[in-house]
């Protein structure tokens, strides 16, 4: 995720990072633009349709359909954009559990347990990490910190990492339970936190897997291609060759909408305009050693 200052207006008014839809777009742009100018050629030039006064009503139609195309992608947008604010509040909720899991840990468990401390001091943030991967579809082993109790060598990539590793940390607590070291009450206490690890791993997986439906999607897509290629048609008279900039600005503006909600739809990535998980699952590990240490 790129941080920006919102304030700063003509700064980011021309700039252009990586992940600008206008870099994307551009081959589209530019082919819609050829594409202007040849209607426009033929029917101004060519064919000389200038004076035809019923052909001019045409523009009526890109009126009327205007507002249903906004319409709809006021609500393609905000769509994705729940989906990324839900993503982030998941994330967010994981950072604060792992805090107060930390804190508990700490205030039960002796000084003098140091592996065990340990343990928690290192799974904790790990979990973090695996699930950060894990909605990536990839495995790191180079972020995980081996204990005396789990190590990188015990885990199984090919299935469910961050499952694991939550499962280590409740048989962990259990069996400090039977061993004495907790009483049945700390482990009611601590409970919570361990079952919220997997509630935010299932509600990350729900956004990440579940799209927008292909029908929506796709629907949109043909109404703002048909929509520009019958624009030059509906304004080349009233607008001339001016109509080629016209219908390039309007391309990049609805096409634009469509790419940016595409993007923000799955925000587990690394795109620009992703979640920060990477700096959360980092502020875990800071904090889990902090209190553990």
């Amino acid at each position: 995720m790129i941080d920006y200052n919102p304030k700063e207006w003509f700064r980011y008014i021309f700039y252009f990072q990586k992940a600008d839809t206008v870099r994307k777009l551009t081959p589209l742009i530019l082919t819609i633009g050829v594409y202007s100018a040849l209607v426009a050629y033929l029917l101004l030039i060519h064919f000389k349709l200038a004076e035809n006064n019923d052909l001019k009503n045409i523009s009526l139609m890109h009126s009327l359909l205007g507002f249903v195309i906004s319409m709809l992608l006021v609500f393609r947008t905000n769509t994705a954009y729940d989906r990324w604010w839900e993503g982030r509040k998941q994330w967010g909720s994981l950072m604060n559990n792992s805090r107060n899991l930390a804190l508990k840990i700490n205030a039960l468990l002796d000084k003098d347990l140091i592996e065990e401390r340990v343990f928690f001091e290192k799974m904790i943030p790990n979990y973090a990490f695996a699930l950060k991967n894990h909605l990536r579809n990839k495995f790191n082993p180079d972020e995980f910190e081996n204990t005396t109790f789990l190590n990188k060598a015990d885990l199984k990539s090919g299935e469910h990492v961050p499952n694991q590793i939550a499962a280590a940390m409740f048989t962990k607590v259990i069996g400090l339970q039977k061993s004495g070291f907790l009483l049945p009450e700390h482990t009611i206490l601590l409970n919570s936190q361990l079952e919220s690890f997997t509630d935010i791993c299932g509600a990350c997986e729900r956004i990440r897997n579940t799209p927008i439906p292909l029908s929506y999607s796709s629907f949109i897509k043909k109404f703002i291609f048909t929509y520009c290629l019958t624009l030059p048609i509906g304004y080349v008279f009233s607008l001339h060759f001016l109509v080629i900039p016209f219908v390039m600005f309007v391309f990049y503006i609805l096409a634009s909408l469509e790419v940016i909600a595409e993007e923000i739809e799955d925000p587990f990535g690394e795109d620009s305009n992703d979640l920060p998980i990477e700096r959360i699952c980092n502020g875990v590990k800071t904090s889990a050693k902090s209190l553990l240490a």
